[in-house]
């Protein structure tokens, strides 16, 4: 979690996480040139999914910060990079779902505003969920505290 002069509060993705996308791909690669054999299948496959992989990296490296809040709302990363501010009488609900995939229990933050619903996991939040959605209710009730102006 970030704090600026602007900002509240925000969460990005962890630093790591593009490098270790970048490097998955470029061994990908190279995995796929030493597997392909002279098989072009193969060696597309590898291409395809290490380039899938490199987007992947360069959205987190263009839009690191997935979610800020300050006291007229939230911004979210919509799409690939673009922001959207949503301010706090547009947000219907703040929740976190859990559910178990694979053996794991995975947390995603969801927040209602009512035409969108943007979902956030912990690695776009470099932080657990269920403490990002706490801020996130937190600042929606300071703000409706204050009084205008």
């Amino acid at each position: 979690m970030e704090v600026d002069a602007d900002t509240a509060a925000s969460w990005r993705v962890a630093r790591s996480v593009p490098l270790l996308k970048l490097v998955s791909a470029v061994a990908l690669l190279l995995i796929g040139y030493g597997l392909a054999y002279g098989d072009p299948v193969t060696l597309g496959l590898a291409v395809l999914v290490a380039v899938a992989l490199l987007g992947w990296a360069v959205r987190d490296l263009v839009a690191p910060v997935r979610l800020a809040v300050d006291e007229g709302g939230v911004t979210v990363v919509t799409g690939f990079a673009r922001r959207r501010h949503l301010p706090w009488d547009r947000i219907e609900r703040i929740t976190v779902d859990n559910r178990p995939r694979l053996g794991l229990r995975t947390e995603t933050l969801e927040i209602d505003a009512g035409d969108s619903l943007h979902l956030f996991g912990a690695y776009d939040l470099g932080a657990a969920p269920d403490d990002v959605a706490d801020v996130l209710r937190a600042a929606r009730l300071r703000s409706a505290a204050e009084p205008p102006g």
